[in-house]
């Protein structure tokens, strides 16, 4: 028998990150509320769910998230291929709500905006927005406004009675606009983010 025992060194805690949380609202709003008189201004055209247009979704779901903290969160934004695949996910959900998920095309076919809807698998009657997403250079213009409006009435189509959805905390005019459709928060979550690998951090110069 050796005389050594073989013992795996302690981790330094100097060198692991700290563990640092997003927080986030869940907000709810119930359907018997009126929102019809929330119109949207916006110069674009509001396309329904087809199977053609998931690439124009994930293509405004990219543009949307990719350098906003939800890509933190869920790191598929990052990249087009990884809203391609999250767009198929959510389409191939034995939940899916395609009455409540629109398309807002800008000038010359552009694709401006994008919502998605569910339905909850555990409460009957209730939906859920999976991502309410618009182009950065496109915001300001009531098409966030427009989305919402549109899938809030495909919901009402499919006989939901209550709709939820989750924000980001520090996106204020996300929340502005919810409050202005009848949303109010009813949960505070707070969801981890994964630490950086110290040799991976990246310094901007």
């Amino acid at each position: 028998m050796p005389s050594w025992e073989f013992r795996p060194a302690k981790p330094d805690r100097a060198m692991i990150p700290p563990i640092r949380y997003c927080k986030r609202f869940r907000m709810e709003v119930d359907l018997r509320g009126d929102f019809s008189q929330d119109h949207s201004t916006a110069d674009v055209d509001w396309w329904p769910w087809d199977d053609n247009l998931l690439d124009l979704h994930a293509e405004a779901k990219h543009l949307s998230f990719h350098e906003e903290m939800d890509a933190v969160l869920f790191p598929c934004f990052t990249t087009l291929d990884g809203c391609r695949h999250l767009m198929a996910a959510i389409r191939d959900r034995v939940n899916f709500c395609p009455e409540a998920t629109w398309l807002a095309i800008g000038p010359h076919g552009i694709p401006v905006g994008t919502i998605q809807g569910i339905f909850d698998v555990k409460e009957r009657y209730v939906g859920a927005i999976q991502n309410i997403g618009v182009v950065p250079e496109y915001r300001g213009n009531g098409i966030g406004a427009g989305l919402l409006r549109h899938a809030l009435a495909g919901f009402r189509q499919a006989r939901v009675r209550r709709v939820y959805l989750e924000v980001t905390a520090q996106n204020s005019n996300a929340i502005r606009l919810y409050r202005r459709f009848g949303f109010r928060c009813t949960k505070t979550i707070y969801k981890a983010l994964e630490p950086a690998i110290p040799d991976q951090i990246g310094v901007g110069i």
